[in-house]
């Protein structure tokens, strides 16, 4: 399965249960309930998973975690504020380019509709034609 095939089912669940729940609850609590519908869905789905960094020639795993990681190949990270701020893109950037994914999902829960809450981000994805 490719990226923008997965990003597709993460979106629709992540629309699907922010209308059965809708705003207000903790990030940690939508991390668990997406990462299940994801699981219902048939995607392997890891969460809070170490982005090492590398400095100097050592590897440290402290560094970052991503929220969920969906068939080893979109990150996804989720948030539950009143509104996204440029940061938030830059850190899923950077979540992006430390382990080399190429297709990153920024989610704001915390809006009274998802719509204008989802942000798809690319580091050096081959966009497909047409």
């Amino acid at each position: 399965m490719k990226e923008d095939t997965i990003a597709k089912i993460i979106i629709q669940a992540a629309f699907d249960l922010h209308k059965e729940v809708g705003p207000g609850l903790l990030e940690s609590v939508y991390e668990i309930l997406l990462a299940d519908i994801l699981r219902e869905h048939g995607l392997e789905v890891r969460r809070q998973i170490p982005i090492p960094v590398s400095f100097r020639g050592k590897l440290f795993d402290e560094g970052f975690r991503a929220d969920l990681v969906v068939e080893d190949l979109v990150l996804v990270e989720l948030k539950s504020i009143e509104t996204l701020a440029r940061v938030h893109r830059k850190q899923v950037l950077t979540y992006l380019r430390l382990p080399g994914l190429k297709l990153g999902l920024l989610i704001n829960f915390g809006g009274e509709l998802l719509k204008g809450n989802v942000e798809r981000l690319v580091n050096n994805l081959e966009e497909p034609i047409g």
